[in-house]
């Protein structure tokens, strides 16, 4: 058993993907007092949170704005209190899909064409054929995905996407199969493939049980598996992630990898991705939950303790 640990799950907050996380850092919990920690739930819905005083982690099961965009990690930096998953800097640049489209492109690592757009009014983007992908930048959990199949549904595709936030990315789609890679300190794990059984992998899909099929290993040849995993990799580095994270791929017909985005906090119930990728590396739903603490951990001096006297 590893040594007994006070723990903060962060779970809810104040984002769009609230339910989602509340469902993450109920499973988190569980799992960590299952291993002999002492493990408190704090819910930042509402500024002005506190950490219970001891705390030695917080494993963050936050999803969306304020839990994956840098805010938290910021503010838990100043706290001095080692948490789970990637820095301020690259959260926020994991959360801007912009940003991590820029920074995808100067790592030479294969992403789509796309543009970013600010305002309703902004018509079809000059010499670009249907169909295209329209994404919140600012946004997680396929929240505000519009999929764009003729340039008549344009402004109404638009406008419903930058309700989410104010400035949307417009993406070349993709044709091919949907696949995630897994990394974990460093390493990568066997590929999941996405199969919804009907549409595409939107929100109502991906949350609604048996309404996509999950297949992993994914079925790829190895050099495939070996070229996807890579393009996954070469992005989480790309935004300067660490500990772990879940980087969406699509696959052409060819094999071709092309990066979607970076998840610096993907989804972990037991049955989400990054779990299942870890699963079918060897690594049970207990034994993720407490390598992230360590992961986490293993950034301080002492092993455990926070700078903040008041903790």
């Amino acid at each position: 058993m590893p040594e007994k640990l006070k723990i903060a799950v962060m779970l809810g907050g104040p984002s769009a993907e609230r339910e989602v996380s509340l469902r993450s850092g109920a499973a988190v919990a569980g799992a960590l007092r299952s291993l002999g920690h002492e493990v408190f739930e704090v819910d930042p819905k509402n500024s002005g949170w506190e950490l219970p005083a001891g705390t030695q982690v917080v494993f963050l099961a936050l999803h969306g704005t304020y839990g994956e965009d840098g805010t938290v990690q910021a503010e838990l930096e100043k706290l001095g209190v080692p948490y789970t998953g990637c820095d301020p800097a690259a959260s926020r640049i994991g959360f801007d899909k912009a940003l991590t489209k820029q920074c995808c492109v100067a790592a030479g690592v294969p992403t789509a064409r796309s543009v970013v757009v600010d305002s309703a009014n902004v018509p079809w983007p000059r010499g670009w054929n249907p169909p295209v992908v329209l994404k919140p930048v600012r946004q997680g959990s396929s929240v505000g995905l519009q999929f764009v199949e003729r340039v008549a549904d344009w402004s109404s595709g638009l406008a419903e996407a930058l309700r989410y936030d104010s400035q949307v990315l417009c993406e070349e789609k993709i044709t091919g199969r949907e696949t995630t890679v897994g990394i974990l300190d460093g390493q990568v794990l066997p590929l999941v493939e996405v199969r919804p059984r009907t549409g595409t992998y939107d929100y109502k899909n991906k949350y609604t049980a048996g309404a996509t099929d999950y297949l992993c290993p994914a079925p790829f040849d190895p050099d495939t598996t070996a070229r996807v995993q890579a393009a996954g990799l070469a992005a989480f580095h790309a935004i300067g992630g660490r500990d772990y994270a879940r980087v969406d791929v699509m696959v052409r017909q060819n094999g071709d990898p092309v990066v979607l985005e970076v998840n610096t906090l993907p989804g972990m119930t037991e049955t989400s991705l990054l779990p299942k990728a870890a699963a079918a590396a060897g690594i049970a739903y207990l034994q993720l939950c407490q390598r992230m603490i360590d992961l986490a951990l293993r950034r301080t001096d002492s092993g455990a303790t926070a700078k903040n006297p008041e903790l």
